[in-house]
């Protein structure tokens, strides 16, 4: 039985390493060593996935605004998926207060850039990946450079502002933008791609809301374990836009109420009079 039972993972492996070899026209960087092999496995017998979609994740560079609440568990599981570079950026340090919710820093590093917290751990988890931080805000003029050296962006962050600007140099930099917002509650995602016919942030949310009426986390609060599960659907799309598996949330958007266990999904379309993508 054991002598069987060998033969049954040999087998399998060898199977897995087959499904994983890089086709003739393929990068040589993208081979896998046998470490990658094992520690991505469950990717590889993944129809949806196989070796070539583990060597697009591979190949892939994300890029993160935000390293808080929504940004811990996106860079978690880009960086556990094996997303080959990963770039976060953010200006703020790492606080107790962040500690409820934001579980990609350590009581330890209360202080560090939260970049660098977030390098620490990523590296931790895997280090077969490339993580770039970026220990500063995003600025509207140096976003569109920045956005041009990545194949997907994802915003975690918790200001209007700063939505909206990444929204614009997204736009501008053709890239497809991976977008979520939580609070108290309640949590939402899409992602927005004028240039392959999906809105853009500003088609659906033309103006931000008036004082008061989208109060910060800060304010409103923020259950723990939300941007968990909102985060992770970030990650989700990420990793299926990269490998073209399913179907992402192009046009749709995806509304979660952890209240009450509920959550739901809305059609989006681009507004004619957009600003930014010109509808």
């Amino acid at each position: 039985v054991v002598a069987a039972l060998a033969f049954g993972y040999r087998h399998g492996l060898s199977s897995l390493r087959n499904r994983a070899k890089p086709a003739p026209e393929a990068s040589a960087t993208a081979a896998f060593s046998e470490a990658e092999l094992d520690r991505y496995a469950r990717h590889i017998v993944l129809r949806e996935v196989g070796g070539m979609g583990q060597r697009r994740l591979k190949e892939a560079k994300v890029l993160v605004v935000g390293a808080g609440g929504l940004g811990s568990p996106s860079l978690l599981y880009l960086a556990a998926a094996g997303v080959g570079t990963i770039g976060v950026i953010d200006d703020d340090t790492v606080s107790s207060s962040n500690l409820q919710r934001q579980v990609i820093h350590t009581d330890a590093r209360i202080g560090m850039p939260k970049v660098f917290s977030a390098e620490t751990a990523m590296k931790a988890l895997n280090p077969f990946i490339a993580v770039r931080p970026y220990n500063r805000r995003l600025t509207a003029a140096e976003a569109p450079a920045l956005f041009a050296d990545y194949d997907l962006v994802l915003d975690g962050s918790d200001s209007f502002d700063t939505r909206y600007m990444v929204n614009a140099a997204a736009v501008a930099a053709g890239k497809p933008l991976i977008s979520a917002a939580i609070t108290q509650w309640e949590g939402q995602i899409s992602l927005y791609d004028p240039a392959r016919g999906a809105p853009c942030y500003a088609c659906i949310f033309p103006e931000r809301p008036a004082d008061g009426l989208a109060p910060a986390c800060a304010v409103a609060g923020v259950m723990g374990a939300l941007p968990g599960v909102v985060g992770a659907l970030m990650a989700v799309e990420a990793i299926k836009e990269i490998t073209g598996a399913g179907e992402g949330l192009r046009g749709r958007m995806l509304i979660y109420d952890a209240l009450y266990g509920e959550s739901r999904q809305i059609a989006l379309r681009r507004s004619p009079s957009c600003p930014i993508c010109g509808g």
